[in-house]
């Protein structure tokens, strides 16, 4: 792939989006490549994933200025749905995600980054939706998810007021789980996503499951969602495993996602 790398690091996966003289801006090729490279990921080893930029300045500075100035109204709604699309991909990938953002993650990058299940940054990083400073919403997600991560009315000021915030106030408002100095963050992504790697993965996904549908209902429904994959995890040898490891006074020989 031309814009895409993907490594695989044991049970950990990285995907790097590498245009880094364009800032890592997505493009309809990036897109599809991102696609692709989500597809290519084996879920029987891989357990948590990565997602970040190539180079020290930007995630993803946005999406493709200058793909985007000529587009129908037509073609706007449907680089729009493209994005969507493999962003709502990401975001309901089986396994978690890690946004590790490395500098600017505006428009476009701030929206990919709030489709990943966790978010750390780089003391460097700037976040914003930038887009009604050029004539158009955001248009990948960030009116729905900026709102549901940070609450209305913070969502509303960034959007509106076309604001950019640093990594400190990113922190603050719980758009970022943590901040570390830039050669950090990679080390520090790893970290997490070992740790989750290493607990049962079918109750991992499950866990994901659970949070991501529940929340789009109310308690009612979202209790028997969470009753169901509760359910789910129980006569799996993880399971099993798990709880003899327990009572038995023992380390978990190994979670087999089976």
């Amino acid at each position: 792939m031309e814009f895409i790398t993907y490594e695989a690091e044991g049970q950990i996966g990285i995907i790097t989006i590498n245009r880094p003289k364009a800032l890592n801006a997505l493009n309809s090729t990036v897109l599809e490549e991102l696609d692709k490279a989500l597809d290519a990921v084996d879920l029987q080893t891989v357990r948590c994933l990565i997602l970040t930029g190539a180079g020290e300045k930007s995630f993803v500075a946005g999406a493709d200025i200058g793909e985007m100035s000529t587009l129908t109204k037509a073609e706007g709604e449907a680089f729009g749905k493209k994005g969507n699309d493999v962003f709502r991909k990401l975001e309901t990938f089986p396994i978690p995600v890690i946004a590790a953002v490395n500098g600017f993650a505006l428009g476009g990058g701030c929206e990919i980054s709030m489709s990943c299940d966790i978010r750390i940054c780089s003391e460097n990083a700037v976040f914003g939706q930038p887009e009604v400073g050029l004539g158009i919403t955001p248009g990948f997600g960030g009116t729905q998810r900026l709102a549901r991560i940070v609450g209305t009315g913070k969502a509303k000021e960034m959007i509106y007021g076309a604001r950019n915030i640093k990594a400190e106030e990113a922190y603050r408002i719980g758009l970022v789980n943590n901040v570390y100095p830039l050669e950090e963050l990679m080390p520090a992504a790893k970290k997490l996503a070992a740790t989750i790697a290493r607990n049962a993965p079918i109750a991992v996904r499950n866990c994901k499951r659970a949070i991501n549908e529940g929340l789009q209902v109310d308690m009612d429904q979202a209790v028997v969602i969470e009753e169901k994959l509760f359910g789910n995890c129980f006569e799996t040898y993880d399971q099993k495993e798990g709880m003899a490891a327990f009572l038995e006074k023992r380390k978990v020989e190994a979670f087999l996602n089976k």
